[in-house]
């Protein structure tokens, strides 16, 4: 009988959501991250080890790492909602610090909070997959570059692959090229030392392989049911070649580093596969000019519960919209989209848009992060855990969110406006994502750029502030803006009414003849199909779909 056999392979979020598109800081390297390791172990009864509370990794990513406070922040605030936080414990968060009434209060609140030590150790450690290199900064990429192209063979030519977050091809690469590292981290120090003369001698213990399943995850022969790491690594079959040891409760090291090189493949429910073999969905759309078909594909009927994606890309002039089970906490891909309106109206688990020009992008609820990279003239519109932007020119965000928004290097001419549309499930799915109304930072950007923010971003001016309508007619109760409007935007909107009102009440004191109502009609019309035209909402208007096919 032949011997069974692991496979294994990168978990897709840690990567896709975990890792900030930006450049680490120079200290999250193996050796700062080694001595960091060291030094969480010896003071387990100072709230290090096996949880690492806030307190201390701000001493540590402060006094030891040279880090900003935000940024020690940034970082423990993202691995903590990505791996402590349900949606029912996400509400609880964020009742909790919007309730706080002071700067000091709120940092009582966050002392309470802790994470997973070792499995921060690998957080922090992944985020090398985006490290920049100095050579190639230096020296240049020749032309087509070959690093910028993704490994895969069936995804040649595909440009959206540069993106490490949704290359599975990059995370299954950077598992084989740093598994000896990864273990490192995780060894108690005195196996630690016994690593550096021979790895034979060295045992991880079982609490520590727990830990590698932030990480890894897999089956076992061609069962696709999805096992957590450590479950692989402990079967009885298996054990020979995980160097498990039941009496000691511990792996061999050696043993251990060999079988999980021997058995990663590449995440089999990824963004290649979705690409390659996904199914292509059926939206309520309506073409208005193009002559090019969308590309929207799927891969919900090949993956395990909760694992699934939708990469969009290629629509060009056309309005999309929809609203279904399918796309309920999908991990959603947009690029390559230009001059388009697409309404995604269901609770959603992150959302990347890439290279797109000239559209409106309105999203449900997105439990983790938005990221919009290399866009053009684009306006997003959604609720979110965290927004994040890099190379990005002349985009309006209307967000309610959270955290801060993160600026990444390349931005320019970024406006930020407050969350200004509802449809009628919107609270509905805001509960199914753990986001709630407070606290809600639309207008506090966080730069990580080198960048002058005055030229990088800039707040919408009440002035300029309109609502927004989403055209579409759905089941539910939400009637008005989840947590309403600003004071000042507020204001500006009564004082356009008031002047709308106005207007009408000079018109009809006007007694104008029939005659002259047709003339004034007429008028009207004409200069409001001339703002369509000028504004390009006249393709919208003309493409809008039946409001009873969104849901299909």
């Amino acid at each position: 009988m032949d011997t069974p056999r692991a496979q294994m392979w990168a978990k897709m979020d840690p990567f896709l959501i975990g890792v900030l598109q930006f450049a680490p800081p120079a200290k999250f390297n193996l050796h700062y991250l080694r001595k960091m390791a060291s030094y969480v172990r010896a003071r387990s009864v100072d709230g290090c080890f096996p949880r690492l509370c806030w307190a201390m990794w701000r001493h540590i990513a402060c006094g030891k790492l040279q880090l900003l406070e935000d940024v020690a922040w940034l970082y423990f605030e993202a691995f903590h909602s990505l791996t402590e936080r349900s949606p029912p414990r996400s509400l609880e968060w964020a009742e909790n610090a919007s309730s706080c009434k002071s700067v000091e209060e709120y940092e009582r609140f966050k002392s309470k909070l802790s994470v997973d030590t070792l499995k921060f150790l690998l957080f922090l450690y992944i985020q090398q997959i985006n490290k920049v290199s100095l050579r190639t900064s230096v020296i240049g990429d020749e032309w087509p570059s070959p690093r910028a192209r993704s490994p895969n063979p069936d995804l040649a030519g595909q440009s959206n692959f540069h993106n490490k977050n949704w290359d599975d091809y990059s995370h299954h690469a950077f598992l084989q090229n740093h598994i000896t590292h990864i273990l490192e981290l995780l060894l108690d120090p005195d196996q630690l030392t016994k690593s550096y003369h021979s790895s034979e001698c060295s045992l991880l213990s079982i609490g520590a392989a727990r830990a590698l399943g932030f990480l890894i995850e897999g089956t076992m022969d061609k069962n696709r049911t999805v096992h957590p790491f450590v479950d692989l690594a402990t079967w009885q079959p298996l054990q020979s070649k995980s160097g498990y040891s039941k009496t000691t409760e511990s792996f061999s090291l050696s043993k251990l580093q060999a079988w999980i090189k021997e058995s990663l493949v590449v995440n089999p429910f990824g963004m290649s596969t979705c690409v390659k073999s996904g199914k292509t969905l059926a939206w309520a759309e309506q073409i208005d000019g193009s002559s090019r078909k969308a590309r929207i594909s799927c891969n919900i009927y090949k993956v395990p519960s909760g694992n699934h994606m939708v990469v969009m890309s290629h629509i060009c002039r056309q309005t999309l919209a929809k609203s279904s089970e399918t796309l309920v906490n999908a991990r959603i891909k947009i690029n390559n989209c230009n001059e388009s309106y697409i309404y995604i109206l269901s609770p959603l688990r992150c959302v990347s848009i890439e290279k797109c020009r000239n559209s409106t992008f309105v999203l449900g609820p997105v439990q983790t992060v938005v990221h919009v990279q290399m866009c053009d003239h684009v306006k997003v519109i959604s609720v979110c855990q965290r927004l994040s932007l890099s190379s990005t020119t002349s985009c309006t965000f209307h967000t309610l969110t959270p955290t801060r928004p993160l600026l990444f290097n390349g931005n320019q001419g970024v406006i930020f406006a407050p969350y200004h549309t509802y449809y009628a499930m919107l609270e509905d799915h805001m509960g199914q994502t753990g986001l709630a109304t407070l606290p809600n930072y639309w207008d506090r950007p966080q730069s990580l750029s080198a960048e002058s923010d005055s030229q990088v971003w800039k707040l919408m001016s009440p002035r300029e502030f309109y609502t927004f309508a989403v055209p579409f007619e759905m089941e539910g109760d939400t009637t008005e803006i989840p947590g309403g409007l600003p004071p000042a935007f507020l204001k500006a909107m009564d004082q356009r009414q008031q002047k709308i009102e106005m207007w009408q009440k000079t018109v009809k004191e006007a007694k104008l003849n029939r005659e002259q109502r047709k003339e004034f009609q007429a008028l009207v019309e004409y200069k409001f199909n001339e703002w369509l035209v000028t504004t390009g909402n006249l393709h919208q208007l003309d493409s809008l779909v039946p409001a009873n096919d969104v849901t299909k």
